[in-house]
């Protein structure tokens, strides 16, 4: 597989537990289909309930300005951002890889951190009954998505006792 912009054989390499491909020149990344989440959740378990998905609405899909191949199928990449975020990364349609150029991924994380603070305080019922949802019809297995439910609520608790600690103690003094 050669480089989307230098078109220099792409190298192996582990980035958080999961095989991706790099360019040696401009360090850019090529994730293969879902490696992108792996590596997002290995690097920050209390990310793992924030998934983007990037294939989800095609209307977003922007032929890049300038041409990017696919690294696996050798066809146009396509520019899309990353969920709600101004990050532009390049995803193929028909593999489902996706190409971050040189620094990409460090702002995908902390895009996500910033997002996890806001979604955790600000639409927590929300989310709470997405990932309820997700339990009993979500795109991964019952017990990620178990998971990823737990990691809401454990992330809740942290907030509620770090900005309320008073009601976090009356919780915890509740009998059992």
């Amino acid at each position: 597989m050669n480089c989307p912009i230098c078109e220099i054989k792409l190298k192996s390499t582990i980035l958080h537990n999961v095989e991706v491909d790099y360019c040696s020149h401009c360090l850019g990344l090529w994730f293969e289909k879902d490696e992108l989440r792996w590596a997002k959740d290995e690097k920050d378990k209390d990310l793992k309930w924030l998934d983007n998905d990037l294939w989800e609405d095609e209307k977003k899909f922007k032929i890049n300005k300038e041409i990017r191949l696919c690294p696996e199928d050798r066809i146009p990449l396509y520019e899309v951002e990353y969920g709600d975020s101004k990050i532009k990364v390049d995803v193929c349609n028909i593999c489902q890889g996706v190409w971050l150029d040189r620094g990409e991924f460090k702002h995908i994380i902390d895009y996500l951190k910033k997002k996890k603070n806001y979604e955790i305080l600000n639409n927590y019922s929300k989310n709470i009954f997405r990932e309820l949802t997700e339990i009993v019809s979500g795109p991964e297995t019952l017990q990620e998505e178990v998971l990823d439910f737990l990691i809401i609520l454990k992330l809740l608790n942290y907030k509620l006792s770090a900005q309320q600690p008073r009601i976090a103690k009356l919780i915890s003094d509740i009998p059992k």
